[in-house]
Formats: structure tokens, sequence, C-alpha cells
């Protein structure tokens, strides 16, 4: 039987489009669930602040009636306004082991954003790149992390086989978090001279200030990031939205703030324990009693991601970096988490990835961005 790719309409259409991953993956395989009701509102234009600046379809592909494949096509206008470009993206692709379900899914996503006038296709995100994106190629064995997909080997072989091509890699480092002896000794040299020489403190952020500190945040992100690949920037709706997610998982002693001797706000680092572990508790519900889980969610989490450590280009020369990632270090000593990673790193960052290095760390993870022109 061919494959039919149709748009999601109904209300079952979108049960299909959310369980579609939890049927392919939650047996025998590191995937972690997510909340159900998480992935319902994600998607929604009326809780999901990337609608404020995007648009969006999303479809799923059927053989003889059987959901086999998703996919995401959407236009980010903010990326494209920063970068002068017009490209579009794709994202939430799953699918079964069928190149033939793959390929009519990009060709469906392809003809939705040549008619809105895009040139090329980039991806996959959801929706954009501060949200799950590229997909696995090395790493298969390990799980996946807060924000970070997770998919089997067959994924990236058919995005080759549908004629997809490589864009960047985004790759994951595994620090040992408890274990100082593996940092290069000026790491800790550049850490202890912060203060003394360059009269930079760091600070821990409160959960009353959490939504104020995110426009510090912004500022240095949009700042430091900028000249990234795929970088978009943040908006007051972004960070609204983002700092009701961050209440959920803050914890005050991983959110840090690097201050020079005037109190301006010079680097930031955003760590956070790693919420998949208790997900994976929780099965993807709330009901009966994935709360009791998440209640109990200092008990069960023993790693964390690094997922923002950003410093002003005028200071990045003064160790503010390894100030943050030494008190990182403290702070894992001090509440019994043993391991973490770090990023994701565009695979063409070599400062920072040598930084990784020097922290001791190892790629753990390679995720992989694709896309074709239109």
């Amino acid at each position: 039987m061919s494959v039919e790719v149709r748009p999601v309409r109904s209300r079952a259409d979108r049960r299909d489009f959310v369980e579609l991953p939890f049927r392919l993956h939650a047996t025998g395989t590191p995937w972690i669930p997510p909340l159900r009701i998480e992935r319902r509102l994600f998607l929604s234009p009326r809780f999901n602040s990337f609608f404020n600046h995007g648009e969006a379809e999303l479809f799923l592909a059927r053989r003889d009636g059987r959901v086999v494949g998703s996919i995401s096509a959407q236009i980010d206008l903010n990326f494209n306004a920063f970068h002068d470009n017009a490209w579009g993206m794709f994202g939430f692709l799953e699918l079964e082991e069928d190149v033939e379900a793959l390929r009519a899914l990009l060709d469906v996503a392809a003809d939705w954003l040549g008619a809105r006038g895009r040139d090329r296709m980039v991806g996959p995100m959801n929706f954009t790149m501060n949200d799950e994106s590229g997909v696995l190629i090395d790493g298969f064995d390990r799980e996946p992390m807060v924000r970070q997909p997770w998919h089997p080997p067959y994924y990236g072989r058919l995005c080759e086989e549908a004629g997809l091509a490589k864009a960047m890699d985004l790759l994951m480092w595994n620090l040992r978090v408890a274990d100082r002896d593996e940092i290069l000794p000026i790491i800790r040299k550049l850490a202890e001279e912060l203060e003394p020489k360059h009269g930079i403190t760091i600070r821990k952020m409160t959960r009353r200030r959490l939504r104020r500190e995110l426009d510090a945040f912004a500022e240095i992100y949009n700042e430091a990031w900028s000249q990234n690949w795929g970088f978009v920037p943040y908006t007051k709706e972004d960070l609204d939205a983002y700092a009701w997610e961050l209440h959920l998982v803050f914890e005050r002693g991983w959110f840090m703030v690097a201050e020079n001797s005037d109190g301006e706000t010079v680097g930031i680092g955003i760590t956070i324990p790693d919420i998949n572990q208790v997900l994976k508790r929780m099965g993807g519900r709330v009901l009966p009693l994935g709360w009791w889980h998440y209640l109990r969610r200092r008990r069960i989490r023993d790693r964390t991601r690094i997922g923002f450590l950003g410093v002003k280009p005028a200071y990045q020369h003064t160790g503010v970096a390894a100030g943050l990632y030494m008190e990182n270090f403290a702070m894992a000593g001090a509440t019994g988490i043993e391991r973490g990673e770090a990023g994701w790193v565009l695979e063409t960052n070599k400062g920072l990835n040598r930084g990784m290095e020097a922290l001791g760390g190892q790629i753990s993870k390679r995720y992989r961005m694709y896309e074709r022109a239109l």
C-alpha cells in the first residue's frame, strides 16, 4: 500500500501525533516519555509562544490506515528577520523504518514551505533550535536528558537515503561533575583569579527574581550566541513562557549569575538537574501516581544538564566561564550529583569544545541537523 500524508486536523489526528513516539520507542529503548499533557500544550498555538512569531503545520503519514510517521513544517519569522534569509524548518520527525514514508513526509513539508516562499528546509527542530533539535547519530545507548531527543539508529540512515544533506552536528559533552581531579589546572587558576583580578563575583539566582534574571539571560544569549549557526533570539513572550518552565525545575544553587563590580550581569549559567529521570518514572502521566514521583524528584535524579552558559564577549577573557564551571562542580559535591552533560555545542565551536576537553569532558551524544534546498 502506498503512503498517504495528510495534515493534522481532528482531535484524533492530534492524539495520534502525540502518541506515535510512545508506540515506536516506549519498549526496550533508552527513550524517556514526555508528559502527554505537556506535549498537547506545546503543540497548541494558544499556549506556545512560538506562534507569536511563527506558523506551523503538522502532518501524519499513514499506510493502509496505520500511522507510520509524523513531521511538522514551520516558519520562524524572527529567525528569518535576524538572518535575512528565507529558510523554513521541519521537526517532530518520528517514523517506522520506512524510507518511502520519510520521503513522503519530507516532500509534503517541502511543498508547504515552498508555497510560502521558503528556499531551504532545515531540521529537525521542535519548533526552534532552542527546543529538541537534531537526529541522534551517536550515543544510542544513553538516556536522553531534559530537552534532548532520542532516536534509534535507523533514523539517521533513512535521512541520508531520503536525500537530506548534513547541515551541522550538535555535540553533547559528558562530565564527571563529582570529580574535580579531571579538571586542567588552568581552569582552577582562572576561577580563583576571577574576583581578585577582575572584580567579578558569582551569586545564585532566586525564584522570586527568576523572571527578571531571564532578561539578563536573554541579553547575554542574544549577544554572545548571535553569530552561531541556527541562532534565534529570545523575545519577551518566549522568556515569559521559559520562566514558567524553569519554575518547575528550579533549584537555587544551580542557577548562577556573574556580576562585575558595578553590579552588571556579565555571565549566566543555568544548570538543570535532570527532570527526565523523574519523567521516566511518571510514564507520561501525572495521574494516578506521577505527581508523587515529581514531589520526590530530589531523591531520584543524580545527573544534570548544563543547558546554558554564556558570557558577554567583552568579558570572555576574564575566566567567567571557568568560575561558573567550578561553581557547578562545587554544587555537585554538595548535592550528590555525580555526572552531567553540557551542550549542545556546535561542532564548529572550537573554543567551547576545547573548554569541554579541559574540564575532562568526553563527547557523549552527537545530533545531526539536515537540510534540503527547495
